[in-house]
Parts: structure tokens; sequence; C-alpha cells
């Protein structure tokens, strides 16, 4: 870990044994990116290259079976986890429980380029409702074939609460 990310977490007081007792690497934050998408909202998605390639023919794949994955979010630097927390910090929430949810800055698969939160037209909120969606059970059939993987399933031992929505790029998979 870097000394500026050491700075960072005290400064937004996260534990400094945050990544080895969540089993969460420092992730190196993406340099090469593309535009995938317009989320719902407007923002731009984008992810690494390769990562973007596997998200394309993923989603033609799912079209092509009637299902409308929809991507919410991508690529998201260290500034704006920062900004996220220290956003629900001002709201008043506690660290502990902001953690329970957001991987702190540096340790966020989204920076990798290659971490997709999706949805579908009936849940475009990023809430545990995705799970009951045509798109969510599509996702457990087939992403791994595109090389995607199911991040924070129940009881992972990252402690992040489930979520159906988050999707990691690892591989190349079978396509």
């Amino acid at each position: 870990m870097t000394k500026s990310l050491r700075q960072l977490w005290v400064k937004l007081g996260i534990p400094a044994d945050y990544a080895d007792s969540r089993h969460m690497p420092v992730q190196r934050e993406a340099v090469r990116l593309v535009r995938v998408a317009r989320n719902p909202d407007g923002r731009i998605v984008r992810l690494t290259p390769r990562a973007a390639a596997a998200w394309k023919r993923m989603q033609i794949a799912a079209s092509n079976d009637g299902v409308a994955l929809v991507p919410v979010s991508g690529f998201r630097s260290v500034r704006r986890q920062t900004r996220n927390i220290r956003r629900k910090l001002s709201d008043g929430i506690p660290i502990g429980e902001i953690l329970r949810f957001i991987a702190a800055p540096g340790c966020s698969e989204h920076h990798t380029g290659r971490a997709l939160d999706l949805g579908s037209p009936d849940a475009l909120e990023l809430t545990e409702k995705f799970a009951r969606t045509a798109e969510y059970r599509w996702l457990r059939k087939h992403a791994g074939k595109f090389g995607f993987r199911l991040s924070y399933p129940r009881r992972n031992s990252h402690g992040i609460g489930y979520e159906p929505w988050h999707w990691r790029w690892q591989s190349t998979g079978k396509t």
C-alpha cells in the first residue's frame, strides 16, 4: 500500500489492517479505458478494452436470449470512491457501516476497470431486488462463459454485503 493511500485511510477512519482483515487487496487503478455505454443517469460507463470486449459479447448473448442487461456503473477512480465515502460520513454514517457496502478507496474492484454494476429495466437501483430478475438468473447461468463472476455473494469472505449486481471480469472465459 502506498503512503498516500495509508494517509487517506487514516483521514477517513479506515482501520490500517482493513485490506488484510477483509482479504481485499489494493487494486491497481486502470489507465486505459473505453466507453461501453451510458448508464440510465446519462453517465459514461467505461471498462478496460478486454473487459469491454467481453462485456459486449455477454450483452449480445443476453439480448439474443431476450434478457436486457443494463450497465449502471463501471470504472470508478480512487478519488471518486473517496468522495462517495466522504459523502456518507457527512451524512452521519459510521465508517464501519459504510465499509459493509463500499470497499475502501484503493480496494474497490471498480478501480481495475473490470467490474460492472448491472441492472435490468425493472431493477435499475442497486439493491437485492436485482437477484429476483431474469437478468440475474441469466448472469448466474451464463456470465462465467464470458469471464465474469459475482464478486460479493452472500456471506463472502470480504465482509461486503450481498451485491447481486456486481460482476467482475477476470479472464476471457470460454468465448
